[in-house]
């Protein structure tokens, strides 16, 4: 059965997810006609009610019918309705489910007939049911009939409940019934645009991003562990909070009064930890730059070391002059190294081996981060399954789709970028400054490059001084090097192949993908694919 919305809404009730689920797997046969479930449907008419909302509609050739969900126990006792889900809560009512139901469906019911032809309205069958999928329904009754009830052992025969349901309603107004086409069409688009709106970009985006800012707080207990231990290799893949966790870390050894070192590879990245976070007692520099950092600051060393990006630092030369600045040294001072747990998979790079021994005999203590708190699930997975890398689990929400094109020639691409970007920006409601555009490649040699002259005027190319203002008002531009450590809103990968094949491949679709935090959108080429292997 289709389903609208194709994912459930946000529900506690467990109930409503079990049965979304029961609906989008159940066959009705109706010579091929398609049966569609609406589910959450807010109704702007009700007997009684100032809103009122229906848990599931049914709409197909046969029918429109209501069903009502209840979860968990349920009593009734002298006329007021108990009903206690899996935490032991419980809510009243004087109003039976199975009343809930037929008013909704009245409601319903009065709302079609006063925007539809009532002779559209009278070729369908219209009925309700309530479903309790955790109990076993004890008595009879004279508000209920049986055939409209489906207790824990119609659910699990929900098929057969559903067209025995069908079949009950059809009886009473003769079983003759049957909606045309054109009928079935015109109610269904009316029923969408009327309940179920499509939810813009940027409000799924916002949905994701308080998601992603409870995470992120949730995080805040892992800086007691990072500060508590006097060395401390922490790992984790891309979006699970290193960086956050390497600023709180900062704040909470600085407020003791000690002198602090942020130390990173990437000038980019530097740049814009510089800028976004003037914490007194901090110093942020370029590991090749730190012992000029700390001069600057009027100091030879620094009582504490904190490493960001630290698999692009597992090396002899680069761990030699972090040691020279920190006191007492790596093997005795106090330091924590946040690192990609993917780098030894050779995806980002290849650690020297004897500076991970090195590092590993001075017994630091080691801290997993496991829970992603940048990337919306979907991103997740689709990251994790492409790529098979180690994310974290959990995710910031769910969030829109990925959205995925496939490009035969460079000037192609171009063409599905500029759709693409006005799909996002103009039609999607994602402000310009939320869009980040990344390509392994210069922006003269990108399909950016072939865009319209009017929206290359747009796009902002960004370097370290302009970053250290990101996000700004603009659509930026880099390359995924550049932005590795960094993210955005929404981010456009372009310029890659469909299928990583080599390590330097894989390491620009896991470092390009894990950039965005609520929307992800590919536009690969598969002439990149063809130049590769004919070269």
């Amino acid at each position: 059965m289709r389903m609208i919305p194709d994912a459930p809404y946000r529900t506690k009730s467990r109930a409503e997810l079990r049965l979304f689920d029961k609906l989008r797997n159940a066959t009705l046969d109706d010579n091929g006609a398609a049966w569609t479930a609406f589910h959450s449907l807010n109704l702007t008419r009700h007997q009684r009610k100032r809103f009122g909302e229906i848990d599931f509609l049914l709409c197909g050739p046969r029918g429109l019918f209501v069903l009502e969900v209840k979860g968990g126990r349920v009593a009734c006792t002298q006329g007021v309705w108990r009903f206690t889900d899996r935490f032991d809560e419980e809510s009243s009512s004087l109003e039976s489910p199975f009343r809930q139901a037929e008013s909704a469906l009245h409601g319903l019911l009065t709302r079609l007939r006063e925007q539809l032809p009532a002779p559209l309205i009278d070729q369908f069958s219209v009925g309700f049911g309530v479903v309790f999928p955790d109990c076993l329904w004890p008595l009879p009754g004279a508000e209920w009939d049986p055939h409209t009830l489906a207790d824990a052992r119609g659910y699990q025969r929900f098929d057969h409940w559903l067209q025995q349901l069908i079949r009950y309603w059809r009886k009473k107004d003769g079983g003759n019934r049957a909606a045309s086409a054109d009928a079935l069409q015109t109610l269904q688009q009316f029923l969408r645009p009327e309940f179920e709106t499509a939810t813009p970009l940027y409000i799924q985006a916002l949905q994701a991003e308080e998601e992603i800012a409870r995470l992120t707080a949730d995080q805040i207990r892992l800086v007691d562990v990072l500060s508590a231990n006097r060395r401390v290799l922490c790992s984790g893949g891309a979006g699970t909070g290193k960086t956050f966790l390497a600023m709180e870390l900062a704040r909470r050894w600085t407020s003791q009064g000690k002198r602090v070192l942020l130390a990173c590879h990437s000038p980019w990245l530097c740049a814009y930890l510089s800028s976004r976070f003037a914490i007194p007692g901090l110093v942020v520099a370029q590991v090749g730059t730190v012992a000029g950092a700390l001069r600057r600051a009027g100091i030879s060393v620094c009582d504490c070391l904190i490493v960001d990006e630290g698999q692009d630092l597992f090396d002899l030369n680069s761990l030699g002059q972090l040691d020279a600045v920190l006191k007492d040294g790596l093997a005795d001072g106090r330091w924590c190294l946040l690192h990609d747990v993917n780098n030894q998979s050779g995806i980002l790079n290849h650690p020297d081996p004897e500076a991970l021994a090195y590092l590993h005999s001075l017994n630091p203590a080691r801290v997993p981060l496991t829970t992603n708190c940048r990337n919306t699930r979907v991103i997740l997975d689709k990251i994790q399954t492409t790529l098979g890398v180690d994310m974290g689990t959990r995710g910031a929400g769910v969030g829109p789709s990925v959205r995925e094109q496939t490009a035969a020639s460079m000037e192609q691409a171009g063409r599905l970028l500029a759709a693409e970007i006005n799909s996002i920006i103009n039609e999607g409601g994602i402000s310009p400054g939320q869009v980040t555009l990344l390509s392994p490649v210069e922006f003269a040699a990108s399909s950016a490059a072939r865009l319209p002259e009017k929206l290359r005027q747009r796009i902002w190319q960004l370097d370290e001084f302009s970053l250290k203002r990101f996000p700004l008002q603009q659509m930026t531009f880099t390359t995924v090097s550049r932005f590795k450590g960094l993210e955005n809103e929404a981010v456009i990968l372009i310029d890659v192949a469909p299928i990583p094949a080599a390590s330097a491949d894989l390491a620009t679709h896991y470092v390009g993908m894990s950039r965005a935090r609520s929307l992800l959108s590919i536009i690969y080429r598969r002439d990149l694919v063809v130049q590769r292997s004919s070269g």
